[in-house]
């Protein structure tokens, strides 16, 4: 006899079909739904079941199996492109006759200033080489979180700035080089094809429980004393009242 009414893996599922979760904005839960394997960094895949072996000519499978990687909580406060940690086994004294020993193979970081031309502002980022790679490819750090998906991005912090690079373009924030209009509607033209609605911005790269609790703060509502209530209720009986009374009105002799 099942110990549950419904199996563990279906869980989260029925989680999203009651309670706040159902309350949540349709672009949001769209967003969660259309979530996709990342792009393969630690490993190249083949995309063929089979190849013609060059020697034998004869055709054999071939296995496309994803390397599988371990994000630590730190690779969230960075920007480590998509790298993570790969944990594997070596040869002691790369000799295959000798038992193997675990290793674990981690990317080198480096702390790096990089710019944003939206928020003008530079930021002190925790980023691997080929961060820096993308960056340069994409042509500056704006466009390359802007069009980096979030299971690319792979980032607290990157999702967090996609936000506030969205939200700024959205509503055309004036803090934006008060100084200098014409280059800050350069700015925004440069990235116009960005351009969300503010309500969409303000939900980008927030995890479940995060917009649950927005979404919670957005239903609060400060209890109210009932004696306003009362009092609103009495005010509008004598009014009615008042109006309902005949008027009397004196003749003057």
């Amino acid at each position: 006899m099942p110990l549950h009414k419904f199996p563990p893996r279906v869980w989260e599922a029925l989680k999203m079909k009651q309670g706040i979760y159902t309350r949540l904005p349709g672009h949001y839960l769209r967003s969660l739904q259309e979530s996709r394997p990342p792009a393969a960094v630690h490993w190249k895949p083949l995309g063929v079941n089979s190849h013609v072996n060059p020697k034998t000519g004869h055709r054999e499978r071939v296995q496309d199996v994803p390397i599988p990687a371990y994000y630590p909580p730190e690779s969230q406060s960075g920007m480590w492109g998509g790298e993570g940690w790969i944990v594997g086994y070596r040869y002691a004294n790369n000799d295959k006759l000798s038992n193997r020993l675990k290793k674990v193979w981690k990317p080198q970081l480096f702390n790096r200033e990089l710019y944003s031309e939206i928020l003008d502002h530079k930021f002190k980022i925790t980023v691997t080489a080929r961060t820096l790679d993308l960056v340069d490819a994409a042509y500056g750090l704006d466009f390359y979180i802007l069009r980096t998906p979030q299971e690319d991005l792979n980032s607290k912090l990157g999702m967090d700035l996609k936000r506030a690079m969205l939200l700024r373009l959205a509503r055309k924030d004036t803090e934006l080089y008060p100084e200098n209009p014409a280059k800050r509607e350069t700015v925004f033209n440069k990235y116009k094809e960005f351009v969300i609605p503010a309500e969409e911005a303000e939900w980008v790269g927030l995890s479940l429980e995060e917009a649950v609790e927005k979404q919670r703060l957005l239903e609060k509502k400060d209890p109210e004393p009932l004696f306003k209530g009362f009092v609103e209720d009495l005010v509008q009986e004598l009014a009615t009242r008042k109006l309902s009374e005949p008027e009397i009105v004196e003749k003057k002799s």
